[in-house]
């Protein structure tokens, strides 16, 4: 009843579980580690509208799908409208979708007037829409927060400009930017979004396991859920939502085999996309499949060192062994 196919414009996806865009998290490896636990759809990493238009190699590296499950929708982020269009009309050529950030809470961001700090600025967000809109060959959505802070939440008054100007779906966050990730996010305000536009609403926020997905769908009436954080280290988490809201029943948490097979394979791509300097940035995964796991914090004090594949390999076959 509530895992269904999910239009967003003229792109249909297979459900309406969705991998959440995270800065340093979602870039290829780690998507194609989701897809295999079958997400509706994933998302790239944001990338800069002025990096894109001042050619920058190093974000556009952040866009490669090579080998990888469509649908893909690509976030973009920035307040000027001129860049945002040419990152739109760019990406669009390749993109399924095109994702505009407009919930980023990271300082380095905001200080430009980028990510949630567009919230403060209606009219500027309201302008960013249609240069997006009217640049892109795909359809175009649109990732909010609740407002940015508690005296002004504007999630519902933004969603009613992004329908009336043409964006094909809204994922709300439930905090707002002050809150960063603090404190419980609050789905009564996904829920008012939701009763007042008719474009597909994604909920985000706090959902980490089957029996939140389960609430989220109960207390918004959502169209989709889209999951962040809980994906850290925990790729199975949308086979198991999506099994849970179709039979009810739950899936058994993965062997330490599967598991160790899991993380190798994700070492394994990062190390074919990246090199071994790859190796440094997947340290902070590793900490995430471990955690909770025996002996895990000696184990991952062990690997903050290492720098080759091999080694880290077999340190990784040495621990899950000791489990």
């Amino acid at each position: 009843m509530y895992i269904h196919k999910l239009k967003i414009g003229n792109v249909e996806l297979e459900n309406n579980i969705i991998l959440a865009p995270m800065a340093g998290v979602t870039n290829l490896p780690f998507r194609m580690i989701c897809k295999k636990f079958g997400p509706g759809m994933v998302c790239t990493e944001m990338a800069s509208s002025k990096a894109m238009f001042h050619n920058d190699q190093k974000t556009k590296r952040l866009l490669n799908t090579d080998g990888e499950k469509r649908p893909i929708s690509f976030q973009i982020f920035g307040s000027d409208e001129e860049t945002m269009g040419y990152a739109a009309k760019y990406i669009s050529q390749f993109a399924d979708i095109v994702d505009i950030n407009m919930g980023c809470p990271a300082p380095k961001v905001v200080k430009n007037g980028d990510g949630s700090r567009l919230l403060l600025d209606l009219e500027k967000a309201e302008n960013i829409m249609k240069a997006v809109i009217k640049n892109s060959q795909v359809p175009v959505t649109l990732k909010i927060r609740k407002g940015w802070d508690k005296e002004n939440i504007v999630a519902v008054e933004v969603a009613k400009i992004a329908e009336k100007v043409g964006i094909s779906a809204i994922t709300v966050h439930g905090r707002t930017r002050s809150e960063f990730y603090t404190g419980k996010a609050d789905w009564s305000i996904i829920k008012k979004v939701k009763e007042n536009v008719k474009i597909p609403v994604i909920g985000n926020g706090d959902v980490v396991d089957e029996e939140s997905a389960y609430q989220m769908f109960q207390e918004t009436g959502v169209d989709g859920i889209m999951i962040g954080r809980g994906s850290f280290g925990n790729p199975w988490i949308f086979k198991k939502i999506i099994h849970f809201l179709e039979t009810g029943e739950k899936l058994p948490d993965p062997s330490k085999e599967e598991k160790l097979e899991i993380i190798k394979e994700h070492i394994n791509l990062a190390v074919e996309e990246k090199g071994e300097i790859a190796v440094k940035e997947l340290r902070k995964h590793i900490a995430w499949y471990t955690k909770n796991l025996k002996n895990s914090s000696e184990f991952r004090n062990s690997i903050n060192t290492i720098e080759s594949k091999d080694e880290l390999l077999t340190k990784l076959n040495e621990y899950f062994q000791t489990l």
